[in-house]
């Protein structure tokens, strides 16, 4: 009978029961979102085993840290962590590179003929890109990765929902990730 009345618990409640160790309470929220963040995971991967495993850590960090969270949004904190999960494996296994150490690296390598040029180049490209965002965007991420305010800084000054900044956010490192893809295949076809 404890199973019927825990489906209906929203999300709120089974945390707060999750929070007083409540192992069914668990068991109903990795049932209720298992498979969409697994899907989440996948979608951004395509591998079913890494898929897994960041979908079983999500669900281990969630159950360890259950006293300490403070979780509004359930929904958005797992696909905020599917997100972080997937950039630290890509970055782990160096499919992606950070900009800022992609302009290290150059650094470094100066001695070469090109690398000033390369560098200039990239600072050109960056700056071009971000000046082609929407205004808003614009603002809030050299807010964000030139000031190095927090998102509920920027939405206090900028008098907006957190949300709205963080979605803002999104879609502009979106577009900067997706330009920068171009740019390196074309770079890379020479």
């Amino acid at each position: 009978m404890p199973q019927e009345n825990q489906t209906i618990l929203t999300d709120c409640e089974l945390l707060e029961a999750m929070k007083a160790n409540s192992n069914s309470a668990f068991d109903s929220l990795y049932e209720r979102y298992w498979l969409m963040v697994y899907q989440a995971a996948f979608k951004r991967l395509r591998d079913e085993s890494a898929a897994e495993d960041i979908t079983q850590d999500i669900f281990l960090q969630l159950w360890l840290r259950r006293s300490e969270l403070q979780i509004e949004y359930l929904k958005a904190y797992l696909l905020t962590s599917v997100r972080n999960n997937v950039l630290k494996r890509l970055e782990k296994e160096q499919r992606i590179v950070a900009v800022d150490n992609l302009l290290e690296e150059i650094s470094i390598n100066k001695g070469a003929a090109d690398a000033a040029l390369i560098e200039k180049e990239l600072k050109r490209l960056y700056e071009t890109i971000i000046s082609n965002l929407p205004k808003a965007q614009q603002q809030i991420f050299r807010m964000r990765f030139e000031e190095d305010l927090s998102t509920a800084e920027i939405a206090d000054q900028l008098q907006l929902s957190r949300k709205t900044v963080q979605n803002q956010l999104g879609k502009s490192v979106q577009h900067l990730k997706e330009s920068l893809l171009i740019w390196a295949l074309l770079f890379l076809m020479k």
